[in-house]
C-alpha cells in the first residue's frame, strides 16, 4: 500500500481509506450486513489501510437521524484493530443548537466507537452559513480544548459549500489538520474545487477526498459514447481505475475514501491506490478525462450523489430515487422502468409542494423543485 503525509499533520496515511457510508445492508440503510462489512474492512485493513472514516448520521433510516455505521466501526475495531488505524469521524453540526452539545455528542461518539480518542475529528458538512453558526457557538475553542484532553488528535472538517467561503473556513482557524473534499475528474471546479485543495494544501492542511468515483457514477453503467473513450485506450484499465488514478495523480491528495461494499471493489481499490503516484498520468492520460467528462456532463440533468441530506422530505417525496431515474432515462435515452428504476418512485414527484427545504440543505446546491418538474414531464404525472 501507497502511503502519503496528511499536511502539517505528520501522519502517514494510506492512499485509499475506507469509508463507512455505504456499507453492504440487509434491505435498507439501518441494517448493515455486519458480518459481510466486517470482513471487508479487516481484508482492507490487513492489505494495508490505516484510515477508517464514519459519522454519525452514516447508516441511519433516514438523514438527521443517529445512524449505525458509529457502532458498527467499534465493534469491527474491537479486539486490537483499533490500534491498527486512523479513527476519523464527524461532529454533526447539523444537530447542534447549543454549546454544550458539542461535548455531549463527542462523548456519545467516543463510547459508540469503543475508544479514547478520535484521530481525525471533522466538523461535518461545513458551507458558510454553518460555518458562522458554530464559530459564533464556540467551536474553535471547543476544538482546542478536547484537543488538549487527548480526546481528539486532530481538529477537521468536512466541506459542502461555495469555494469562497472554503478559503475563510481555512483562514478562520489556526489548528486545522485535514479538510475532506469532493473532487473527482467532473468537479474540478465544484465547491472547494481543485483552487480549495490547492489552497488548503499549500498552507499545511492535509487533503481527503470524497466522492472520488461521484457516488459510484464514474464506475458503472456509463452511457456507451463516455465508456467507448476509455475501453479504446491501451491500458485497459476500468473507468473506476481512471477516476482513482486522476486524484491519485494530484500530488495534493492525501488520501481518497471508497465506500466499499464488495470483495471484489476493496481488491480492485487496494491495487490501484498502491500503484497510482502523484504525476505519473501522462499528457495523453490526462486528456482523456476531458473527453470522458464531456461525453457525460452532456447526459447528466441532475448532479446528485445520493447523499440524502433532503431525506425526509417533509411530503414523502423520494427525491434521490427521482433524480437518478431522470439521470438514468437522460444517460440511456430510455423511460424503461427497469433502466431507470422509475417504478419504485412514480408519481411522487406530484406530492412536492415546494417548500424548498431540500434545497436548503443539498450539498450540491441543486434546484430540485425545478428537476422534479423536468421528471414529471419526462415520466408523466
Amino acid at each position: 500500500m501507497q502511503y502519503r503525509i496528511l499536511g502539517r499533520t505528520g501522519v502517514k496515511a494510506s492512499t485509499l481509506g475506507f469509508g463507512c457510508m455505504r456499507l453492504p445492508t440487509l434491505g435498507s440503510m439501518d441494517r448493515i450486513d455486519e458480518p459481510a462489512s466486517t470482513a471487508l474492512l479487516h481484508n482492507a485493513i490487513e492489505n494495508g489501510v490505516n484510515y477508517v472514516d464514519t459519522a454519525w448520521f452514516y447508516h441511519a433510516a433516514t438523514f438527521g437521524q443517529k445512524g449505525f455505521s458509529e457502532p458498527f466501526v467499534g465493534r469491527a475495531l474491537s479486539g486490537g484493530w483499533r490500534e491498527k488505524v486512523l479513527l476519523a469521524t464527524k461532529l454533526p453540526q447539523q444537530s447542534i443548537k447549543t454549546a454544550g452539545e458539542m461535548e455531549s455528542y463527542l462523548a456519545q461518539q467516543l463510547e459508540r466507537l469503543q475508544t479514547d480518542h478520535i484521530d481525525f475529528y471533522l466538523v461535518h458538512g461545513l458551507d458558510g452559513e454553518s460555518w458562522d453558526r458554530m464559530k459564533a457557538l464556540g467551536v474553535r475553542e471547543f476544538l482546542d480544548k478536547a484537543q488538549k484532553k487527548g480526546l481528539i488528535r486532530f481538529p477537521a472538517f468536512s466541506f459542502h459549500g461555495h469555494k469562497d467561503d472554503f478559503t475563510r473556513i481555512v483562514d478562520d482557524y489556526d489548528n486545522w489538520g485535514i479538510t475532506q473534499v469532493q473532487y473527482n475528474y467532473m468537479d474540478t471546479g465544484y465547491q472547494a474545487g481543485y483552487s480549495g485543495l490547492r489552497y488548503a494544501a499549500d498552507k499545511g492542511i492535509g487533503i481527503v477526498v470524497m466522492e472520488p468515483l461521484k457516488g459510484g457514477r464514474l464506475a458503472n453503467n456509463l452511457p456507451p459514447d463516455m465508456k467507448a473513450v476509455f475501453d479504446g485506450r491501451p491500458e485497459r484499465w476500468s473507468p473506476a481505475e481512471w477516476a482513482l488514478r486522476y486524484v491519485l495523480n494530484e500530488p495534493r491528495v492525501g488520501l481518497l475514501l471508497s465506500g466499499m461494499n464488495a470483495a471484489s471493489q476493496v481488491e480492485e481499490n487496494l491495487r490501484v491506490c498502491d500503484q497510482a503516484r502523484a504525476g505519473q498520468l501522462s499528457v495523453d492520460q490526462l486528456k482523456v478525462f476531458d473527453r470522458a467528462g464531456n461525453a457525460l456532463r452532456a447526459k447528466i440533468k441532475a448532479d446528485c450523489t445520493a447523499c440524502r441530506y433532503c431525506q425526509p422530505c417533509p411530503s414523502g417525496v423520494e427525491i434521490p430515487e427521482l433524480l437518478a431515474a431522470l439521470n438514468a432515462s437522460s444517460i440511456w435515452d430510455t423511460k424503461d422502468a427497469w433502466m431507470t428504476g422509475y417504478s419504485r418512485t412514480a408519481g411522487k414527484q406530484d406530492k412536492c409542494t415546494e417548500c424548498g427545504k431540500c434545497e436548503e440543505i443539498c450539498p450540491q446546491k441543486l434546484p430540485i423543485r425545478k428537476l422534479l418538474k423536468d421528471v414529471a414531464a419526462v415520466f408523466g404525472g
